[in-house]
């Protein structure tokens, strides 16, 4: 048996009816690499079974503690059934994208089940008619709980249902599962008791030292707040969002963001990848005259940042949607994501952890509540920021999944009030993919927003592909012209004398032939 963490917990505390934390990952096959070139669902089927051994998520169930006195605990569920956890189901004709979209954004809308463990596979079949996929492909929408896994664990997750070959090794066959029998309530409710009871007396050491970084982030943060009142305008995306999602996604090269990075000297993915949603917001929201006139924000976590220190929470990056031209607004976003040193590095990580480790249950529950209702208050007149975007790290060689090669990887994220737009970034065999979330009523025409997302990253590398070559340094020409001068040059053969030949003798009207031409 095993309890949540605090902030494990916070992810269940947090859930609405129409707000929820779910995470799904989704991922499309190429199924003609696989033995036959067809692949059963009674073989995925076979497939996940052989791996519930590896990680505990998949036969472990909440086990809630009465009246909150405690966080809950993971415990084995005594009445697991793994054909309730993997489904299968099709695309009606056509089986084109948009329906896809629309698909997997209603699976991953609806709540789990509390009662079972956190996590559903769906086989999706019916893609027919979608552009740059092989024929017969199909589709593994995996989704899961932030409580259970979170968001940088979900390539973990990934990796453990998949091989790295098309013939992955015989594994050895799974041992015999029993369950344990779970707690008794009177045993839950006085094991609560007990943590309640001394977390006041625990939390005195984490709150002293957390007082002390706590300050200057609550000054340094109050004094951006005087000096910047309408840093983060209000946008459409800053308000309650409704239960539900809608998601599309757009993929582009590796070699073409490596492209658009030499636009700005050190400028790395994430800020290109800032700087195009960026662009698309400016674009979408003019269209609806709803652009600010000044600069749109994000959030993205330390998970984010190339090197990024424990000691890193989360970064606040202004996405330039003030600015015009693209170059200037990709120079702004690196400026900031480089010197980022103000709130997001104020407070360590691991204090607030501490801190967290010793609240009390009832305590979270509640409070987490009570800041997503501040915070919606704040946001609608000055928020945070308006949209976030969350790097979903993924394999970094091509997956296999019973034979069939993974062709496409992505995520959608969970959204809330006040935080109705999140970009998930995954990189997998040579492409970045990046999808956008929303809810249907902040976002009506989510595939109009995706293609703004596209024409962005298009102007970028219009852009890339007309910039100059860098000039050659003076003296390294000059050296290079006196080099070439000083070479000797090579010597030329003597012209040979050409002797024309004598010409032919005419033949004169009076049919006798005439005298030859005296030559020179």
């Amino acid at each position: 048996m095993h309890q949540l963490t605090p902030h494990e917990a916070s992810f269940l505390y947090s859930d609405t009816t129409h707000s929820n934390s779910n995470v799904s990952l989704l991922h499309i096959y190429d199924q003609s690499t696989a033995p036959g070139g067809v692949v059963r669902f009674k073989s995925i089927l076979a497939h996940i079974a052989s791996r519930l051994d590896r990680a505990p998520l998949f036969r472990r169930r909440l086990q809630r503690v009465p009246l909150e006195l405690d966080h809950p605990y993971w415990v084995e569920d005594e009445n697991f059934d793994l054909e309730y956890h993997v489904r299968h189901i099709a695309l009606p004709k056509p089986g084109d994208w948009r329906q896809f979209c629309i698909q997997a954004s209603r699976i991953h809308a609806r709540a789990l089940d509390l009662n079972r463990p956190l996590w559903e596979i769906y086989v999706i079949e019916g893609l027919d008619s979608f552009l740059d996929l092989p024929e017969g492909s199909f589709a593994l929408l995996v989704k899961t709980h932030r409580a259970a896994v979170d968001v940088g664990q979900a390539g973990e997750l990934t990796r453990l249902l998949h091989d790295d070959t098309a013939t992955p090794p015989a594994a050895p066959p799974s041992p015999p599962w029993f369950p344990e029998s779970p707690p008794g309530r009177l045993a839950m409710v006085c094991r609560g008791a007990v943590n309640t009871v001394s977390s006041p007396l625990r939390l005195a050491a984490p709150l002293a030292r957390a007082a002390a970084q706590v300050a200057p982030a609550v000054l340094s943060l109050a004094g951006e707040r005087l000096m910047h009142p309408d840093s983060s305008p209000v946008t459409r995306f800053n308000s309650v969002v409704s239960p539900h999602r809608v998601f599309d996604t757009r993929r582009f090269l590796v070699t073409e963001c490596d492209e658009i990075r030499a636009l700005v000297r050190g400028a790395t993915l994430v800020d290109v990848m800032l700087a195009v949603c960026g662009g698309a917001l400016r674009s979408y929201l003019d269209a609806q005259t709803e652009l600010p006139d000044v600069s749109l924000s994000a959030i993205a976590p330390r998970s984010m940042e190339p090197n990024a220190s424990d000691d890193v929470a989360w970064l606040h990056v202004p996405l330039g949607t003030d600015l015009a031209d693209p170059v200037k607004r990709l120079a702004a976003v690196h400026h900031h994501t480089r010197g980022a040193d103000k709130v997001a590095r104020a407070i360590g990580a691991k204090s607030l952890d501490d801190v967290g480790q010793q609240a009390s249950a009832a305590t979270l529950s509640l409070s987490r509540k009570l800041i997503g209702r501040v915070a919606l208050s704040l946001g609608q007149r000055s928020p945070l920021a308006n949209c976030t975007m969350t790097h979903v790290p993924g394999p970094a060689l091509p997956q296999y999944l019973c034979g069939a090669r993974m062709t496409y990887d992505s995520a959608i994220l969970p959204i809330a009030d006040g935080m109705g737009l999140v970009f998930a970034l995954t990189v997998y065999d040579g492409r970045v993919v990046l999808s956008p979330t929303s809810c249907r009523e902040l976002m009506p025409d989510p595939e109009a927003f995706a293609q703004a997302v596209r024409d962005s990253f298009q102007d970028y590398l219009a852009l890339a592909r007309k910039a100059p070559a860098p000039a050659v340094k003076k003296t390294a020409a000059r050296a290079a012209a006196v080099r070439a001068k000083a070479a000797p040059k090579p010597a030329t053969p003597a012209k040979r004398p050409t002797v024309k030949p004598a010409r032919a003798a005419r033949p004169t009207p009076s049919g006798r032939p005439s005298r030859p031409a005296r030559s020179a």
